[in-house]
């Protein structure tokens, strides 16, 4: 039954991984750029539903449609101001943008809303039990809107006139344009969908572990990123497959070997993965053209 337990916290741990590393690999399956301020914007949806909850007092199913708005505009703001200059720069320039845009986000958030923690009041709240088995309401809610979350966008990029517009620019963006596809306006609704899941993660993480700080989303963004990989960056189902794994990995760690050395495991566990598989656990080897 304790196993159990622990298999349950690290699949809905694994839930919130997994949602934050489809933000990822949409950005990287389209405009082949590795968003690393993706983990702050997650930082800011938490903070927006914790000032919509505490200070404005309204319900918490609100809270997370206002702070979907919000990252939404900020993420279209990000890609529009720091990105979309740098479409033709090296990939080198675009990372270390990404860096600062990062710690401008995390400084802002220290500026606005200070170093201390925010404890933060979860969505929901109760718990089901089941026998000696007791499953929060936050860990359902958390697997269960993951999966949704899945689907839609599998069904979004495979079936929609945009979804189809976006495989196209991540296959070639030139021959894209070519066929009449705007790809600057689909790449910035690619960091708009993926700014609004950010939004869910952060009031799911700060749900789970309810501490707020301007740091908050930068450890969770690393290990989602390894998610990513893990899984094979730019497939959704792998981001799934990959994020489920590594909480559950990261989870059965802390339980059974150290909570100290679960980090360490589960980078270690990225590296011989990657080593056996480059591409990641779903990811397809993609041959460079000379």
């Amino acid at each position: 039954m304790e196993f159990l337990s622990y298999l349950i916290s690290g699949i809905s741990l694994g839930s919130i991984y997994a949602i934050i590393a489809l933000g990822y690999t949409m950005v990287y399956g389209i405009a082949k750029m590795l968003n690393f301020a993706h983990g702050d914007v997650i930082m800011v949806g938490g903070y927006i539903s914790f000032c919509a909850v505490s200070y404005l007092g309204l319900p918490g199913w609100l809270s997370v449609i206002i702070a979907m708005v919000v990252c939404t505009v900020l993420g279209i703001l990000i890609e529009g101001l720091a990105y979309k200059p740098l479409r033709k720069a090296t990939s080198l320039a675009v990372l270390i943008t990404a860096i600062g845009v990062s710690y401008f986000l995390q400084n802002a958030a220290l500026l606005i809303w200070g170093a201390s923690p925010k404890v933060y009041t979860p969505i929901v709240s109760g718990q089901i039990a089941m026998g000696d088995l007791k499953v929060s309401w936050v860990t359902i809610v958390t697997v269960i809107a993951c999966i949704i979350i899945a689907a839609g966008l599998t069904i979004f990029t495979g079936r929609t006139k945009m979804g189809k517009a976006m495989r196209a620019c991540s296959e070639d963006k030139g021959a894209a344009q070519l066929m009449g596809i705007n790809v600057n306006r689909t790449i910035s609704t690619t960091f708009a969908v993926g700014s609004a899941l950010a939004a869910i993660a952060g009031v799911l993480l700060c749900s789970f572990s309810p501490s707020l700080m301007p740091t908050t989303g930068s450890m969770p963004g690393i290990k989602a990123f390894t998610a990513a990989v893990f899984g094979g960056i730019g497939s959704i189902p792998g981001a799934f497959l990959g994020g489920i794994l590594l909480g559950v990995i990261e989870s059965l760690a802390k339980a059974y070997i150290s909570t100290q050395l679960s980090n360490a495991i589960l980078f270690a566990v990225l590296i011989i993965v990657l080593l056996v598989r480059p591409s990641g656990l779903l990811g397809k080897y993609v041959p460079e053209k000379v």
